[in-house]
């Protein structure tokens, strides 16, 4: 079996000790890294433990477990896939921090893997989605470490709680049930539904905002019946750089708390072209926060609606 061993490295202007806690921290991956979707413990101890990973590779939605063994005195994250996705056969590396200096750092990324019946296409296949992957994190890492303060500023997140007499399993179908949305949801004009792997789900809609207009997103999601359904949207309307959120259903006596969480980073080069040239970055959250907040409390409404009808 062939097994190719690659690294990609990069230098940012951020303190090791730093750089390693955004890493460690896998809650953090979703809003750093562009191709995760969303990252769950399955287990976990001091310095061992078992992640689930919901990514894209080359444009298509994967899941795997992984172990990672974490070494903070070293500033050094080992990780290996126990079960991969096909083509992929076998995949671990390493994540490597050295300190240049108090307030500079070198991240090393390694990978090593092996395709499916050492495949030459498959193996290719992954080489392209280890360099774009493991190029577009560390970018995307480097950024993220140098603008941390900034970003203070235009990331932030939110969420809306609605109170339902009714069952979790019922409002979760609802909100799962995306398929469903433009004949039970008013600010939903069109939805293209798929399920590739089950509760891996790709979401692409228009909505309709309080003026009319309508616009095109396109998340990826993955459900957790009936309690949990976590997304993300890689199309995205233009004063957004970043959206996650998380759907969670809460039961409750006598119902469920059904909340709609939210974590956005502005797009502040859009400010200006679309709020007027007098907006401030406050203004961009306070009407980010109402158009997401008024379509989440409306499909949340509607949910209530279906879960209390149905008691």
């Amino acid at each position: 079996m062939t097994t190719r061993q690659v690294e990609h490295e990069i230098t940012a202007e951020a303190p090791a000790a730093t750089v390693y806690r955004l890493i460690a921290e896998v809650e953090n991956w979703p809003r750093i890294f562009p191709p995760t979707i969303y990252v769950d413990h399955v287990e976990r101890g001091d310095a061992d433990e078992r992640i689930r990973i919901w990514a894209t590779a080359n444009g298509e939605a994967k899941s795997w477990t992984s172990r990672r063994t974490l070494d903070a005195d070293n500033l050094r994250i080992t990780f290996r896939q126990e079960v991969s996705a096909p083509p992929v056969a076998a995949m671990g590396g390493t994540w490597i921090i050295e300190p240049l200096s108090d307030t500079r750092s070198r991240i090393r990324l390694l990978h090593d893997y092996r395709a499916v019946d050492d495949d030459p296409r498959s193996l290719q296949w992954i080489d392209q989605a280890v360099d774009r992957n493991s190029r577009s994190e560390l970018a995307a890492l480097k950024t993220n470490v140098e603008l941390a303060e900034e970003a203070g500023d235009i990331t932030f997140s939110f969420e809306d709680t609605v109170h339902i007499a009714g069952s979790a399993k019922d409002a979760y179908d609802f909100v799962n049930d995306a398929h469903l949305w433009r004949e039970r949801l008013p600010h939903v004009a069109r939805v293209r539904f798929e399920e590739p792997a089950p509760g891996l789900q790709v979401l692409e809609m228009d909505t309709r905002a309080k003026d009319g207009s309508t616009h095109t997103t396109k998340s990826y999601r993955v459900a957790f019946p009936h309690h949990r359904i976590a997304y993300k949207q890689v199309t995205l309307p233009a004063l957004m750089t970043l959206h996650t959120g998380i759907w969670t259903f809460t039961e409750q006596d006598g119902g469920v708390a059904a909340t709609s969480q939210h974590t956005v980073v502005l797009n502040t080069g859009n400010i200006a072209a679309v709020l007027g040239p007098e907006a401030t970055v406050a203004d961009a959250r306070a009407y980010v926060q109402g158009a997401l907040s008024t379509n989440s409390r409306a499909t949340l409404n509607h949910a209530k609606d279906y879960a209390e009808s149905r008691r």
